[in-house]
């Protein structure tokens, strides 16, 4: 992982941040040289703007004499120009041909005609050039018509090395080159600081991920409350993942041993019984009938306990096709209470129902309905003492029909009332029972498009409330 994301960051950011500092280094160097240039340029510029501001004061009587005073001028200009250790001053014929130097050299015949035949075509008359000497040095070349006829005397030039400015540009481009390195290590530094920030918990994560895999439940994740970043959130989610890993893995195992006990019972009693009536000469005692009794009662609560493990399982993944079609909920709920009734009866407890005059019809699959109303009753029972009511109730909304049924038992922990429903939970209160019945009446209902809402005081009882939504014809 860790190589992939610092790849996969080389190859994306760092190699955009890489183009974008060679574009701003393009960028930063074309503009620095191209400042240089236009500096001395201009420079030169202004130095012919001057020499063409003293021509106009040369005038007189003929255009002749005018013409010679300002060639005149010229050649002394040259003669007498200050700045030779910066410009070499010349001035140009008509063919572009030296006529004077401030190097003293006669240079007849050189030409150079970039500049000359630049400046003849340019508006204003100025013309420019950069080229290399014979002796390998880089100079820049301006050229400028005189604006005022001066006998042979067509064109000036200044001529200046660009050494100081190719040295000062060297010096921009190293210490712009540094600007950019120094940039680049902060960003290098910065980005692999960032990467390791998500690589490393990342690590945490898959390695927790792994150990989690094998069945190491008892993982945690370091994280800082409240979370600071979404992997915080992450491995705050992986902890809770972890923790509820832990608990089912508990609750299945404290389920798998409660189931064990739940079989054992009556299978005690029914090996029990098979071995005292193989005892039994007569099979007309009264405990040889007894004993068929009990092995039939115990063979049917197995039963009844491997049904509805089977019905959970199926439900949990969808094996389980509700056939529904519209039922009287009245008449569904009074049928199930009949068949309860003589164990109410039988456990000595008061059962408390006034059936309603009218009918009430639900959408829903009659077995499985029958399946809640029995289970949800069956808990009421067990948790009731004698002595004790069990009420149930019945009425229609609007939209929804409700199913009450209410006991006087033990009741539900507050701390167990949100958990009921899960599957394999039994509580401190539990009694005999495969720990999955109001997990498969949740399953059910959900299936039904019902709900299963509890209630319940310590030591007062609990309220199971039944919702289905009720059907209208199309």
């Amino acid at each position: 992982m860790r190589s992939g994301i610092t790849r996969r960051w080389v190859q994306g950011n760092l190699l955009v941040t890489l183009l974008l500092l060679a574009l701003i280094e393009g960028m930063f160097l074309y503009n620095t040289v191209r400042g240089y240039y236009d500096g001395v340029e201009q420079s030169m510029y202004q130095r012919f703007s001057s020499i063409s501001g003293q021509l106009k004061v040369y005038g007189g009587d003929t255009a002749r004499r005018t013409a010679a005073s300002r060639s005149l001028a010229l050649r002394r200009m040259v003669e007498q120009f200050a700045d030779k250790d910066k410009y070499e001053f010349m001035l140009l014929d008509g063919s572009g041909g030296v006529i004077a130097s401030t190097s003293g050299t006669s240079a007849e015949g050189i030409i150079i005609p970039d500049d000359f035949e630049e400046a003849q075509t340019d508006p204003d008359g100025y013309g420019s050039a950069v080229y290399t000497t014979s002796n390998g040095e880089l100079v820049l070349s301006v050229c400028c018509l005189v604006p005022y006829p001066a006998e042979e005397i067509v064109a000036m030039r200044l001529v200046t090395s660009l050494t100081l400015v190719v040295r000062r540009a060297g010096s921009a481009c190293l210490l712009s080159a540094l600007a950019a390195l120094a940039a680049l290590g902060f960003t290098v530094a910065s980005g692999l600081y960032f990467v390791r920030g998500i690589v490393v918990p990342l690590g945490q994560v898959e390695r927790a991920a792994a150990d989690i895999a094998r069945g190491e439940l008892d993982i945690r994740l370091p994280e800082h409350d409240p979370p600071r970043d979404e992997l915080d959130r992450l491995r705050g989610s992986i902890n809770r993942m972890a923790q509820g890993l832990a608990e089912t893995e508990q609750m299945k195992n404290e389920f798998i041993s409660s189931v064990s006990h739940e079989l054992r019972t009556p299978l005690t009693s029914i090996r029990g019984w098979v071995e005292t009536l193989e005892a039994l000469d007569d099979p007309g005692d009264d405990n040889y009938r007894k004993g068929l009794a009990i092995i039939r009662s115990e063979t049917g609560r197995l039963y009844n306990m491997v049904e509805e493990l089977l019905d959970f399982s199926r439900l949990q993944n969808g094996g389980i096709r509700m056939q529904c079609r519209p039922l009287d909920l009245v008449a569904e709920l009074t049928d199930a209470l009949l068949f309860c009734e003589p164990r109410i009866l039988q456990e000595g407890l008061e059962l408390n129902y006034a059936e309603p005059e009218d009918m009430i019809p639900v959408y829903a699959d009659p077995d499985r309905l029958r399946q809640v109303f029995i289970n949800v009753l069956d808990n009421a029972i067990k948790y009731s003492a004698p002595g004790g009511r069990i009420t149930v109730k019945l009425w229609a909304g609007e939209y929804k029909a409700f199913v009450e049924i209410i006991d006087q038992g033990r009741g539900i922990p507050p701390e167990d009332l949100g958990s009921v429903k899960g599957k394999f939970f039994k509580g401190r209160n539990a009694v005999r029972g495969s720990g999955i019945g109001l997990a498969l009446v949740d399953s059910i209902m959900a299936a039904l498009d019902g709900t299963l809402d509890l209630r319940s005081t310590l030591g007062r009882g609990t309220v199971v409330t039944l919702g289905l939504p009720i059907y209208h014809k199309l």
